[in-house]
């Protein structure tokens, strides 16, 4: 029997050193085995590498910043819809993501399914209230302070102990060792994506990740815990292996269960030299190394599509340890004309 063809919008095309996971999200779902797809890229810049990878991308629309509002969005998505008939679309950019759960309802009512958090849920695991997140919920994470103003630098000495991380609302982070390496960090991130700037304790040790997705219900879809093996000058995993560690599927199935998390998501983690387990962040969405959980028997973007679309999932029960990904860089060649198509009409 012929499958159901789904048409899907992916955001999150680029491939810079810290890469959107548009690419691999793809690469997931044209291996989905309960539907075929189609795939429409909505990308934010004409040099985004995704556009062109017409093997994975069927068609590409540019829509505008999440900075240009709300409304600019909605209506550049239902021209979008008009043409292409969307059923769902995964966003995969932090920074974009508070503007999709606000149109959630409107999109569903046009026919267009996601699978987010909740605002609530969104706004109460951001970095700036991890603090908060971690008493509620019984987790341990770093000492964290938020600060809005450069002079308030200064009475970090009294409060925390260098080394100490130096991070973004929405991305990057910096280790930094004195006060001047504070400051330099604090302009630079902060030019780049505005504040607060969140200051975190610096905790030794090694770095683990586990994505997955929960069903909004407290239920446990999927998850696949990874060790980094390989970390950029800006801490984004260029390669890691996949682990088998009791302790943080545990903690990855209580802060489902507390939650009820909805929707894909990737806890970013650091155990210390006496095995302490310390949850750094909770990004609410799929992660760049999502294929990796592709490649070790969980699917994780094809059950994200199908509880969008009220499909029953089964959960997940095991995946593959000791698999590796390495991320790796190449030069496409691409036609000018198709640059100048996406940049001038918007369309590819």
């Amino acid at each position: 029997m012929k499958k159901r063809t789904v048409n899907i919008a992916v955001t999150g095309l680029n491939a810079i050193d810290s890469p959107g996971p548009g690419v691999s999200v793809i690469r997931a779902l044209r291996e989905a085995t309960s539907f075929d797809v189609k795939i429409i890229g909505l990308s934010y810049e004409s040099l985004e590498p995704g556009i062109y990878m017409h093997d994975l991308v069927d068609r590409t629309y540019a829509i505008p910043y999440p900075s240009t509002g709300i409304e600019a969005i909605h209506s550049r998505l239902e021209y979008i819809h008009e043409k292409e008939q969307l059923d769902v679309i995964i966003p995969n950019f932090d920074a974009e993501l508070y503007t999709f759960i606000k149109l959630e309802a409107k999109l569903r009512n046009t026919g267009i399914h996601m699978f987010l958090p909740t605002l609530h849920q969104f706004e109460e695991r951001h970095k700036m209230n991890l603090n908060d997140f971690g008493e509620k919920y019984q987790i341990k994470v770093p000492k964290s302070k938020v600060i809005y103003d450069l002079n308030k630098v200064y009475s970090l000495q009294s409060e925390f102990s260098f080394p100490l991380l130096v991070k973004g609302k929405f991305y990057d982070a910096s280790v930094a060792y004195n006060i001047d390496q504070v400051k330099s960090c604090f302009n630079k991130i902060s030019a780049k994506w505005g504040v607060p700037i969140i200051i975190q304790e610096f905790i030794h040790g090694t770095e683990f990740n586990v994505t997955g997705l929960g069903d909004g219900k407290g239920n446990t879809i999927a998850a696949v815990p990874m060790r980094k093996q390989y970390i950029t000058d800006k801490g984004k995993a260029w390669g890691g292996i996949t682990i088998s560690d009791e302790k943080m599927l545990e903690m990855t199935r209580r802060f489902l269960h507390e939650t009820k998390w909805r929707g894909g998501f990737e806890l970013e983690l650091m155990k210390d030299k006496e095995g302490e387990l310390y949850l750094l962040e909770i990004n609410p969405r799929l992660p760049a190394w999502i294929y990796l959980a592709v490649g070790v028997g969980q699917n994780i973007p094809e059950a994200l599509v199908n509880l969008a679309l009220g499909v029953k999932v089964k959960p997940f029960e095991s995946f593959e340890v000791g698999k590796m990904f390495i991320r790796y860089a190449w030069d496409m060649i691409v036609n000018r004309e198709e640059f100048e198509q996406i940049s001038v009409y918007g369309e590819l």
